[in-house]
């Protein structure tokens, strides 16, 4: 199976209480099972979150099928996705170059180091 990698930005507003709550709702035992199921139902493989202060990164891997607008409108419209999106902007802010479309914004990748046998 063919897979791709996005990697995308969002930032979180800056008070350490609001990072700390939803750093809790992104927990194994907390995440609501219906956010996991609709990620997974959107040809979403594998997703990670980073957090460098309180800008966040996010790194999917998806099958070949995946399309970024296409499925992330899809999954929202997948039950409570908009319930939890509407909770997560409670901690988020746009990016400052952000399009006004967008939340997550696309990175664009300028390196790759890979010297994987099976790459």
């Amino acid at each position: 199976m063919n897979t791709r990698r996005y990697c995308m930005a969002l930032d979180l507003k800056d008070d350490p209480k609001l990072i700390a709550e939803y750093e809790n709702y992104h927990r194994p035992e907390v995440i609501w099972p219906e956010i996991k199921a609709g990620i997974r139902d959107c040809n979403i493989l594998e997703m990670d979150l980073f957090r460098a202060g309180n800008r966040l990164f996010m790194i999917m891997v998806t099958n070949e099928s995946f399309d970024l607008r296409r499925d992330f409108e899809r999954m929202l419209k997948l039950p409570r996705q908009a319930e939890w999106a509407a909770l997560m902007n409670g901690f988020q802010q746009r990016l400052p170059f952000a399009r006004e479309d967008e939340h997550w914004v696309l990175m664009d990748q300028i390196f790759e180091l890979n010297e994987r046998p099976d790459k």
